[in-house]
């Protein structure tokens, strides 16, 4: 085979297995290192601690819409505020841009939540393209490291005041896949950073997708993945700020673990517009959302745990808006008696829309059956393809 000279099938033939049995290790080889890789990251991620509820600000949601149906928008929510409940959504964005904001009083104005959005579609692309910025804080907490000093002795003027708050920005990508316009897929690219003061800093990263199916009935089905990939978050302690010794004792220790994981979790929800007249419209959403660890949820084991939520928006000419809600419904103990309750958390608002304005407004119950403060939800939000029309 050496010495021959001509391109002779016999040639053909074993230069062809050679190539076949090359590609072949190279794939082997390939698959090898991915599957390695994989096994790295899975076995890196159970070795670092895992929360229930890390970045869970990000739950919360954004537009007084949304907040005041209960969550209940993941398979109707298409406008700028869809990454905060579903980016697929944004495909509703079809001409120029649409922007947004909202401010909260989060727990009768004791935490601040903040959001700003913007989305406008990609003619090149076909697809529609977001960016989000979200802030929750609470200000003015005091410092009492220092009340103490080193002997036991009190001091109340070393006492002093920090904020604590906790920022997101959110990346956003919307498409059609193959061209499907029943279906619509969005992802989400986030970056966290997370403060307490002096006391301590966190990064952390993460990516989001979410997809919705328009059925010729007229039904939604609309799902979502948080943290698809999990979150990831690094932080850095100060030592010196956080810990402190009285009579050789330390207190407030520092954190051993400077690394958290955010894990999955999944919402499904299904929604239909019901036309009653030229005027008049009703739009119910119901679904459940399901954390993969255990919780006080009604449905909870120890893989996953499930909470309903419905909610539903009455429009009148596409002018004046009614809503309400409820969700995150869980079983609490009672302090005094022990016995066990359900608790959840009712929502209503109202929205007015003006040409390409929309104002809405949104409150809601920390949950009925444990404490009783309420939360206000003023949102904006701007379409310039309707205002310029």
């Amino acid at each position: 085979y050496s010495f021959c000279c001509d391109d002779c099938s016999y040639c053909t033939e074993r230069n062809f297995e050679k190539q076949k049995i090359k590609k072949g290790a190279k794939y082997y080889y390939r698959m090898k290192k991915f599957i390695l890789f994989f096994l790295l990251i899975s076995f890196s991620s159970q070795a670092q601690i895992i929360r229930k509820y890390s970045n869970e600000f990000l739950n919360i949601g954004a537009g007084a819409r949304g907040l005041a149906m209960g969550g209940a928008v993941l398979s109707s929510q298409n406008d700028v505020y869809s990454p905060m409940w579903n980016p697929a959504g944004l495909l509703g964005v079809e001409r120029d841009w649409q922007g947004a904001a909202m401010h909260a009083e989060y727990f009768e104005s004791i935490a601040k939540y903040d959001y700003l959005a913007y989305a406008k579609p990609l003619d090149n692309a076909g697809g529609v393209f977001g960016i989000s910025i979200v802030r929750l804080g609470v200000d003015n907490i005091l410092n009492t490291t220092q009340l103490i000093d080193g002997e036991g002795n009190i001091d109340y003027d070393k006492i002093t005041k920090f904020s604590q708050a906790d920022y997101a920005a959110i990346a956003s990508y919307a498409f059609h896949p193959n061209g499907n316009q029943k279906l619509d897929v969005g992802v989400n690219a986030k970056i966290v950073y997370r403060n307490v003061g002096k006391f301590a800093t966190g990064y952390g990263f993460g990516f989001d997708i979410g997809a919705i199916y328009h059925a010729d009935n007229g039904w939604n089905f609309g799902g979502m993945l948080r943290d698809a990939t999990t979150t990831v978050n690094f932080w850095t302690v100060n030592q010196k700020e956080l810990s402190t010794i009285v009579n050789g004792e330390e207190f407030n220790p520092v954190p051993t673990d400077k690394m958290e994981i955010t894990l999955p979790k999944l919402n499904i929800g299904a929604s239909k517009n019901f036309e009653f007249s030229q005027n008049l419209e009703l739009l119910p959403e119901v679904g459940i959302n399901v954390d993969f660890a255990k919780t006080a949820a009604l449905v909870s084991t120890d893989f996953a745990s499930i909470t309903p939520y419905a909610g539903a928006e009455l429009k009148y000419n596409k002018l004046l808006f009614v809503r309400i809600g409820v969700n995150r419904f869980q079983t609490i103990t009672d302090i005094e008696d022990l016995s066990r309750k359900v608790s959840f958390q009712p929502s209503a608002g109202i929205g007015i829309q003006y040409r390409g304005l929309t104002l809405d407004y949104a409150i809601t119950n920390s949950g009925i059956g444990g404490s009783n403060f309420f939360s206000n939800f003023f949102s904006l939000k701007l379409d310039m393809g309707d205002f310029r029309n």
